[in-house]
Formats: C-alpha cells, structure tokens, sequence
C-alpha cells in the first residue's frame, strides 16, 4: 500500500485560531509527523498550520502559511537538513526552528544550533518535552535537553589543552556538516554518482569529501569507510524505522512518543 504524501497546502487560518501560534511539521515519517500534528493541534493556543515530508515541499508550506514556528526533522531523504535551516534563517530570520529527531544529541544539537535553530529536541522524549521546548522557543529562549547543557558546563570547565586533545580523536563529531551528510548518504547504501546528484555536486568533489572523512576517521579504504557508515546509519537511524514498521504491522496507533 502506497504511503500517502504529506499535505503542503497551508490552512486558512481565521476567526480563534488567527491568534494562535501557527506551526509547521515537516518529517519523513507519516505516522510521526501526524502524532506530533495532533498532540501540537490539542493545545489551545497552538495550530498546525502546513505538513511536509520533504525540503521542497516545506518550503511551499512556509511561503504559504508563514508559520511563528517550524518543527523539523534532520533526516528528509537525501535533503540536507541543516543546510535548510541555514537557508531559511537567512531569509527569514524571524522564523523559530525547533529540530525534532532521532540523531544523536551530543553530535548534531550544537550543529543544528548552529545552523540557526533555535533548540534541539530528542524524538525520543515524552510528548511533554515537547510543549516545553515549543513554548521556551516562542519566548525566545534556547532548547536543549537538561543532559546536554550540564555536559556542555562541564566541557566548558575543562582546559584548553584537553579540549584540543579531543578535537584530534577519530570521532563523527569531527566531520563538518557537509561531511556528516555524505557520511550518512554512503551509509544509506548511495554510491558516489547517486549522492553526487542527489546534493547537486560534482562526483570529483564528493570524492574529495570521501576522502576527508577517511582521513578524520582514521580509515584506510572505501570499504572501511562504507563499513563505518553503514553501521552507524544502522545504529542511529534503522530503529525509528523498525519501531514504525513493527507498530503498522500490529495495526495499532503509533504512540507519540515512539521514536
């Protein structure tokens, strides 16, 4: 059965819900994106405004219904995320971003942060969280989880001498965010044509982003390099999907707060 496409016609928005904070939902994730819909929807002072499941699909929806607020995801096909928030907060830089996903806090939230978010949200967290993080944003705070700011005071108290020892460790937080995303694309089984066009970049050109990520991943080959992606694809990525298939099997409605 073909999956339905997420609606990106906005609301006519008149009458009591003219004063309410309109929002747009943008997730790969049907059964995701309706849950957050419906749980932002039973707020009194909240209405989502426009639906996407992809980058230019979300750009429709916000030219068409100018929403106070965009809650999105990291992962939209081979979109880049991140790259569109740079873009949208360039345009409109009065537009309040709330990243909603799966990827690992520690890596992407000060990324996605900044990218011109402004907070980080885990799809993991109850849907209580979420008003949280919504309604600190509308007044104009930063969100992130409590666990990431206490490590990030902790890291700041550290020595500038043990900070730049970390900086040379061999880890994915090293990569830039064009990196991190060719990353995830090898990952996601797309070979260097494949991402080439899917991010409007010549083949020569991803292959030198193949080989920066090998060196700052202390890797050898390609393969290791696939290897490493696909693991972490598999890792950070397939169990939100897994927790989708499984609950379409059971016919049940997916709890908002699957992640």
């Amino acid at each position: 059965m073909e999956t339905p496409k997420a609606r990106t016609s906005g609301k006519i928005v008149s009458g009591e819900d003219a004063a309410k904070t309109r929002i747009v939902v943008v997730d790969e994730h049907p059964l995701l994106r309706h849950g957050t819909i419906a749980f932002i929807n039973s707020q009194p002072d909240m209405i989502v405004c426009g639906e996407a499941d992809c980058i230019p699909d979300a750009r429709r929806s916000i030219e068409e219904c100018r929403p106070h607020l965009l809650v999105i995801g990291l992962r939209l096909g081979t979109g880049d995320s991140l790259e569109f928030i740079k873009a949208l907060k360039a345009e409109s830089p009065e537009l309040l971003i709330l990243v909603y996903s799966a990827f690992e806090e520690s890596i992407f939230a000060a990324r996605a942060l900044r990218a011109g978010a402004n907070g980080y949200l885990m799809k993991k967290a109850v849907k209580e969280e979420m008003l949280v993080a919504i309604r600190d944003v509308l007044r104009g705070q930063i969100y992130v989880s409590r666990d990431l700011a206490m490590r990030a005071f902790q890291e700041s108290l550290q020595i500038a001498q043990q900070n730049r020892a970390s900086v040379n460790l061999p880890t994915i937080d090293n990569l830039s965010d064009r990196e991190i995303h060719v990353f995830q694309l090898i990952g996601s089984a797309l070979g260097t044509k494949k991402i080439a066009q899917a991010l409007n970049l010549s083949v020569k050109t991803i292959e030198t982003h193949r080989e920066n990520i090998k060196a700052k991943l202390g890797l050898r080959s390609g393969a290791e390099l696939t290897e490493r992606a696909t693991a972490w694809v598999m890792e950070n990525l397939l169990p939100l999907q897994k927790s989708e298939l499984s609950v379409v099997k059971k016919k049940k409605v997916v709890p908002f707060r699957a992640a």
